[in-house]
Order: C-alpha cells, then sequence, then structure tokens
C-alpha cells in the first residue's frame, strides 16, 4: 500500500502488480504443528495486482492461467472452489455481489468446474482458492485468488482516472504455491521422494571404483555441471556396492559408474532409478540422454 501511494497514480499505470517472497508468521498450538504442512513460520508467493474495475476480469483469468501453468508442471491435477461473503464482512452488500459475479464470470467464461463455498470469503472480499491433489488423492489447499475493494479505501490508495477524478484501485491478492514450505513438502509426498530429473537436487551421482578412477570422475562431473547439471562424486573409501545401495535409497535418478574400462573408453556405466543398468555410454550421449528427459 505504502508503495503505491509513494506517488500519485495515473489510470494509464494500471494495473501495477506487486510480489514477495514474504515471512509469514502464525500462532499454531503446538499439537497442531505437523512437520513442513503446518508450522508457525513459512514463506508466502504473495502478490498484490492494482488494478481498475475494467480489468479485473482480464488480470484474474491471467492468475488462473498461471496457476494452471504450475500445477500441471508439477504434475497435479486440482480442483476449484469459490468462495463466499462471510457473516464478518467489511463494505457494502452491493460491492460484495459484484466482486462475487467477477470471479464467477470469469470460471465460467473459461469452462472450468468449480464449488461454493458459501460464507468462506476473506473478511475483505470473495476468493477462489485451488485445492491441489496428490499421488493418493488427498487435498491440499495452496493457491488463491482474492479480490478486495476494501484494503485501498483503508490505505486511501487513489489514482487519476480518464474523467480526472480521484478513484480507488481493486486489489487482487494471489499465491500460487501458497506456503513454499508445505508446497515442498506436498511435493515430497506426491512423488514419494522420487523427485523427477528437472526437480531433483541431485540429479546425477558419479561413482568411481578405485581411487585412481576419482580424476576421471571429476572431468566426467565437469563437463555434466558445465550443461546445467546438479552432480555429485561419490569419492568415500566405502565399498561399491554400499554406495549404489546409498544412491538408490536416496532416490538419485542416475548413477554413472566409472572404472578401468569407462577411463580407457571414455564412457561411462550409466544406471537409471527403477530401471537399472543402462549400459556404457559416452558423454555425449549421457547429455543427450539427460536433455531429452
Amino acid at each position: 500500500m505504502l508503495v503505491f501511494n509513494h506517488k500519485r497514480r495515473s489510470y494509464r499505470e494500471l494495473p501495477i502488480r506487486y510480489a514477495e517472497l514474504g515471512l509469514v508468521h502464525r500462532h499454531e498450538l503446538s499439537g497442531s504443528l505437523n512437520g513442513l504442512l503446518r508450522v508457525r513460520a513459512f514463506t508466502q508467493d504473495d502478490a498484490h495486482l492494482f488494478v481498475r474495475k475494467d480489468q479485473i476480469q482480464r488480470e484474474v483469468d491471467h492468475v488462473l492461467n498461471l496457476i494452471d501453468d504450475i500445477y500441471s508442471k508439477f504434475g497435479f491435477s486440482y480442483e476449484v472452489e469459490l468462495s463466499t461473503r462471510p457473516e464478518n464482512y467489511m463494505g457494502s452488500i452491493d460491492l460484495w455481489d459484484k466482486a462475487e459475479q467477477s470471479l464467477e464470470e470469469v470460471l465460467k467464461q473459461r469452462g472450468m468446474a468449480y464449488r461454493i463455498n458459501e460464507g468462506d470469503g476473506a473478511f475483505y472480499g470473495p476468493k477462489i482458492d485451488f485445492h491441489i491433489l496428490d499421488s493418493l488423492g488427498r487435498s491440499w489447499q495452496c493457491g488463491t485468488v482474492q479480490l478486495d475493494f476494501q484494503m485501498p479505501e483503508k490505505f486511501n490508495c487513489r489514482y487519476i482516472n480518464e474523467q480526472n477524478e480521484l478513484e480507488f484501485p481493486i486489489i487482487i491478492h494471489r499465491a500460487i504455491f501458497g506456503s513454499v514450505e508445505r508446497f515442498l513438502a506436498i511435493l515430497v509426498e506426491h512423488y514419494a521422494g522420487e523427485f523427477p530429473l528437472w526437480l531433483a537436487p541431485e540429479q546425477v551421482r558419479i561413482i568411481p571404483i578405485a581411487d585412481k578412477h576419482v580424476a576421471y570422475a571429476e572431468e566426467v562431473k565437469k563437463a555434466l555441471a558445465a550443461n546445467g547439471y546438479r552432480v555429485k562424486v561419490d569419492d568415500r573409501a566405502e565399498k561399491m556396492g554400499l554406495k549404489i545401495r546409498e544412491s538408490e535409497k536416496q532416490k538419485v535418478p542416475y548413477m554413472m559408474i566409472v572404472g578401468d574400462q569407462e577411463v580407457e573408453k571414455q564412457m561411462v556405466s550409466v544406471r537409471k532409478r527403477k530401471e537399472g543398468d543402462l549400459g556404457q555410454l559416452l558423454i555425449d550421449e549421457v547429455l543427450n540422454l539427460l536433455k531429452v528427459e
């Protein structure tokens, strides 16, 4: 609100979009805390869009596109809920009716299936909530798009409209992940820890058979890292079986084993998570394999 108010605004500037990763604190009762799923401090991917009345539907539509794009990248299906005026609402019923109608029209135009959640809106405006379904079909509320007619008035946020008069903008609150920590916890559950290659924190683990193979393993690591892959060399003085078992347990997508043969042929023996041995490949073939996936 203060950033918006720091200078006089024209209708030509709107929409103005601000976003932040903001740390939020909530006094949850100790018994209700649950890993990363319910915590007392979390990071919210919060955005506030200052819009004119004639821009509401277009901006909400853009946000719905963004939510759909991001959730589909992670392989989530989701359900949509339109939450309407609660008992302890602020502002006039007329404004509320218009706001609810605007959100409902966008959902109808997009042909989205949704259910009405009567009286569960925020005190300052109605909202569209997104419940993502994990691999077990459990529902988690993450994304939200909320219309707010109240806050601009409370903070006296105004812009000069086309008639050269002062007018209150409307604020759209939106979060895609909701709580970043909870979203990560849901992802771990959704993939059962087996992150797809693009998302895995460690994508490739190179395992040299003996100390004399470490130098070549480091060369392979350098080639993969230069192409943007997250890769580690396991050069511990441990048995091969243990290293392979640990890598499988930690669900690293690809293991690359290097010994005398691999050094001689300038290749690597590739093992893929769940699929097992893919045989010996040249570094260029490995890069191509990773790129395709």
